[in-house]
């Protein structure tokens, strides 16, 4: 019952740069009940301003697929390294639990050019026994200037004492304007468990463009955005970022991620897909990412077996072959 780490992958060329790149690649990784997958990246930038924020910022986008099955479709709406708070896929690997999302505190604004950042992305899997595949996307928006060096490095957590399945579904886009509109954020048909909670992002990362929000099947009034980030978590100081400007020695608390919001569900089910109504004041484009878990049942399944047997017989068919039964 002991967990166990394996590094999977590693490289020295995934790395941001001074324009978008999107890296995809693949890896084989020993069977068995993988409860989280660690990535670990390092960035050698040419000057600290070169990424004002937390690395999670300039994730744009990160597609994780175990033995053909998609588990993580992540897509930012805003991904930008200039935006100096905490970035939008840090705060969603946050929500799901503290510390998931972390930079290496490093230094001030005005000397930290060298970043190590982790991420912790829960799965909870049981592969087969054997050699499983693994198959990343990773996208990355621009830093402000080259980027001289950097390493790309996947871990496996290895857990039997896992409990749930961990699920990112693909993103329900929306066009909002300045009124109260209904959003039905699609969920997947093929994956079991239950809604654990949603995250709405906007393009905009300078306010609140969204004020309300209804979960029409858990409530009977609107609440405020506010209300939401009671709820969550997020005005205890609940987010966790990196700010060199701010303090470059330790995490930043802050009090809430301008222009995102992660609405927990609380299992809701999947018996419709999440409907919800949305009030905004301004126009924009909005996406929904809902959060699926199910409850771990059974062991890892075996490996493919073979249904039919095939007998070998050397002696006879040498015998055959020499012709000397006749």
């Amino acid at each position: 019952m002991s967990v166990r780490y394996t590094l999977a992958y590693s490289d020295t060329t995934s790395f941001p740069t001074n324009s978008a790149q999107t890296f995809n690649h693949g890896f084989n990784l020993p069977g068995g009940a993988v409860d989280e997958l660690i990535m670990r990246l390092t960035v050698d930038m040419n000057a600290a301003a070169d990424l004002d924020g937390d690395t999670s910022n300039i994730i744009d986008s990160m597609r994780i697929i175990l033995n053909g099955e998609t588990c993580w479709d992540f897509q930012a709406q805003v991904a930008a390294a200039d935006d100096a708070g905490p970035g939008v896929f840090g705060y969603l690997m946050n929500s799901l639990g503290k510390g998931r999302s972390m930079d290496v505190p490093s230094g001030d604004l005005a000397a930290t050019d060298l970043r190590e950042y982790y991420a912790r992305i829960p799965v909870g899997r049981n592969l087969a026994a054997g050699i499983s595949r693994m198959e990343f996307s990773l996208g990355y928006a621009a830093l402000s200037a080259a980027a001289s060096a950097g390493t790309l490095e996947w871990w496996v957590r290895y857990n039997p004492a896992m409990q749930t399945t961990v699920t990112l579904g693909a993103a329900t886009t929306f066009t909002y304007t300045a009124t109260t509109q209904q959003i039905v954020c699609r969920v997947p048909q093929n994956v079991p468990g239950t809604l654990a909670g949603v995250l709405i992002q906007t393009d905009s990362n300078d306010a609140d463009e969204i004020t309300d929000i209804r979960i029409v099947s858990q409530s009977d009034f609107a609440m405020d955005i506010d209300m939401w980030r009671l709820l969550n978590g997020d005005l205890d100081n609940g987010i966790a970022a990196f700010i060199p400007g701010t303090s470059g020695t330790q995490q930043t608390y802050v009090c809430e991620a301008v222009g995102q919001i992660f609405i927990p569900l609380y299992s809701l089910s999947l018996k419709d897909d999440l409907r919800m109504q949305v009030t905004a004041n301004a126009g924009g484009t909005l996406s929904a990412s809902p959060v699926i878990t199910s409850p771990i049942a059974g062991k890892p399944a075996p490996a493919q077996t073979q249904t039919q047997s095939v007998p070998t017989n050397i002696a006879e068919s040498v015998l055959e072959d020499s012709g000397a039964q006749n």
